[in-house]
């Protein structure tokens, strides 16, 4: 598809996407809209930065009239991807008089509450929220028509697919269900099969690949060296933005500390799940705005946020689950946009290394700082990998 008009949308949602600035439709768009504006439960997944949120957004708030009850219900795994998608919902309902309604945990209740009472036709939340709001009686699902299920496999990361199968049970049995998640382990295929009702797969691309047009590599070094190392990246990258990744809560303070001392000029923010929401915001927003040009971050933004123009992505660690690289690093590189990608590895790490190597069935460059004075390890007397040779009678691998 060239353009938004040929997918079928309503008129009130096209003139939304043109005002919004969108041009035509990625693929992940192209292939799910025209299957949801037919009503069919869909299964979707594609590399990060390919426009998900429009691919379920567009075609739900197409069909959709105004009402006295909630009839699409959006689950999210954090609060910050929650605000992404109503940000965005409105956005494409600018020419319909829809109510949309925020619920996540972090702030109170009483907001929330009396956007309740307004009988909203969207609600967007976080699972643990919403599931106090059922239990205070707030809110009844007994109308919802479209239920989208995003980034479930985040979901069953942070422990939440007991809660989502507790509020699918609140919602009626005959409805459209839209299921967005990267990867597909057996406990999310076996939550699938019962949520679904023959649904319609759309992937693109690889899951397993990080973006072509992200330039990846390991940067062997010394444990005690890591911190020296970072700072070095960080003070001789030409970044315009630059998202540091690390396991732990206490090391993203740390690291805040140690970048915003030693590395002149940077504007630095944190961002992690023990922060206030209001300060979590106030990071997000001003990473978008340019007003820190660094943040640092545990997984929480890994997934999903709505970040453009991110240049640089340094891994502190190499992480423990090999998904997990995939996503760090798909912060750069989105929307075709090129991007670099460090990953900082110590000997007690090479197991990750492998077993992330193996996940996206391919080699990692090892690279070396020019200039940084290393203190010997094993690890950089490894060498360069050579180029694997083309299967005979078959296409090379990837």
């Amino acid at each position: 598809m060239s353009s938004f008009a040929e997918l079928g949308l309503s008129r009130p949602v096209l003139r939304a996407i043109e005002m919004a600035g969108y041009t035509a439709p990625t693929p992940i768009q192209a292939q799910a809209i025209p299957v949801a504006l037919e009503g069919k439960d869909v299964i979707g997944a594609s590399q990060t930065g390919t426009g998900k949120t429009a691919a379920f957004a567009l075609p739900i708030i197409s069909e959709m009239t105004p009402g006295l009850a909630p009839q699409c219900l959006v689950l999210e795994p954090t609060r910050e991807l929650a605000a992404q998608v109503e940000e965005q919902m409105r956005r494409f309902s600018y020419y319909r008089p829809l109510n949309v309604v925020l619920l996540h945990g972090g702030v109170g209740y009483a907001t929330q509450t009396e956007g309740l009472a307004t009988k909203p036709d969207i609600v967007i939340a976080t699972p643990g929220r919403l599931l106090d709001h059922l239990s205070r009686r707030n809110i009844d699902l007994g109308g919802v028509r479209h239920l989208v299920l995003d980034e479930v496999d985040r979901m069953l990361d942070m422990g939440f697919l007991p809660d989502v199968k507790k509020i699918i049970d609140h919602c009626p049995r005959q409805r459209q269900t839209l299921f967005f998640s990267a990867t597909m382990p057996p406990q999310i295929e076996t939550l699938a099969n019962w949520a679904l009702t023959e649904p319609i797969p759309v992937e693109i691309g690889e899951r397993r690949s990080p973006a072509e047009t992200v330039t990846h590599a390991f940067f062997p070094v010394a444990m005690d060296q890591r911190d020296e190392l970072l700072l070095a990246l960080v003070n001789e990258t030409h970044f315009e933005s630059l998202m540091i990744f690390t396991r732990t809560k206490k090391e993203a303070d740390s690291l805040h500390h140690l970048v915003s001392t030693h590395c002149g000029g940077a504007r630095v923010a944190v961002l992690h799940s023990d922060i206030n929401q209001n300060d979590r915001t106030r990071a997000l927003n001003g990473f978008r705005s340019g007003e820190f040009d660094v943040i640092i971050a545990t997984d929480l933004a890994a997934r999903g946020l709505d970040v453009s123009g991110v240049t640089h992505v340094i891994n502190y660690r190499v992480p423990e689950n090999p998904e997990d690289y995939v996503h760090r690093i798909g912060r750069t590189g989105r929307a075709q946009q090129e991007g670099d990608a460090f990953t900082l590895l110590s000997a007690d790490e090479l197991d990750f290394a492998k077993a992330v190597e193996y996940f996206i069935d391919k080699k990692i460059e090892r690279r070396k700082l020019e200039g940084f004075p290393y203190v010997y390890t094993a690890l950089l007397d490894e060498s360069p990998p050579k180029p694997r040779k083309k299967p005979k009678g078959g296409k090379r691998r990837r």
